[in-house]
């Protein structure tokens, strides 16, 4: 696994990134002024994409990405840190904390869920049946109408059409794809989320398309030591859209550790 460390080199502490579904660690471009002056910042793309990119096994879940941060941090000799995580990426920090808890300082959870609710399923399916039946360009194509909000295409149709064009030019493959979809289908936390101690800010949307923000809302209530944040407009990707305040938020959050 190929990674990257930012930030402080001689910081206390650590954070590690887990992007969502598309994986790259570039999505996180917009917090890294606000965590660079603060931590050490582990930087990865996730198995199976980017410059990890590769097939993956059958049968993976997000007990295996989980997995593949625990690897990362040890070879990048981390042994505990905080952990900020965007939808699935927010599902890997979960399992790593009602795993291995002693790995983990904060997390900070944007647009997670405990379990994928309906409406989410919803859409994987419109998005997976876009994918099956026009091929992978359509399906990047159609991608930001479910990250962003129709004002911020709009104003940003020229570095929307760029980063088709390069989410097309290195797609992940439909079968990678495929499997990261249904490891995060698969992933139900219910059960062990009062048992979960890990200090968690939990961050949502109310304008999300993709996730609604009462999944979070549930997630929040259900953790033993967690709180809600919450924008009213962003969509999927608020962090991208309008970061100022949430990066604000979350570096509050994080340092009063």
């Amino acid at each position: 696994m190929k990674y990257e460390i930012a930030g402080r080199a001689d910081a206390a502490e650590a954070v590690v990134l887990s992007a969502g579904l598309g994986g790259a660690a570039g999505f996180w471009a917009p917090q890294m002024a606000a965590l660079a002056p603060h931590f050490r910042i582990l930087l990865f793309d996730q198995r199976g994409t980017g410059r990890n990119a590769g097939p993956l096994p059958d049968g993976y879940t997000i007990g295996h990405m989980a997995d593949d941060v625990l690897v990362v941090m040890d070879t990048a000799g981390i042994a505990r840190a905080h952990f900020l995580g965007h939808a699935l990426g927010g599902l890997v920090g979960l399992d790593i904390a009602r795993r291995h808890p002693e790995r983990l300082g904060r997390m900070v959870l944007v647009n997670a869920w405990a379990k994928a609710d309906r409406h989410t399923e919803r859409c994987f399916d419109i998005r997976l049946g876009i994918l099956q039946s026009q091929g992978p360009a359509a399906y990047v194509a159609a991608q930001p109408l479910f990250l962003h909000t129709a004002p911020y295409l709009s104003a940003n149709q020229e570095k929307i059409l760029a980063e088709v064009a390069h989410g097309t030019a290195h797609f992940q493959g439909a079968g990678n794809l495929l499997k990261r979809i249904g490891a995060l289908r698969a992933f139900d936390a219910r059960a062990d989320l009062a048992d979960i101690a890990t200090p968690a800010l939990v961050a949502a949307s109310r304008d999300d398309l993709l996730v609604p923000w009462t999944a979070s809302q549930a997630l929040a209530e259900g953790l033993s030591a967690a709180r809600l944040w919450l924008t009213e407009q962003g969509g999927h990707a608020f962090t991208v859209e309008q970061p100022e305040p949430f990066n604000a938020a979350m570096a509050e959050f994080l340092l009063s550790a």
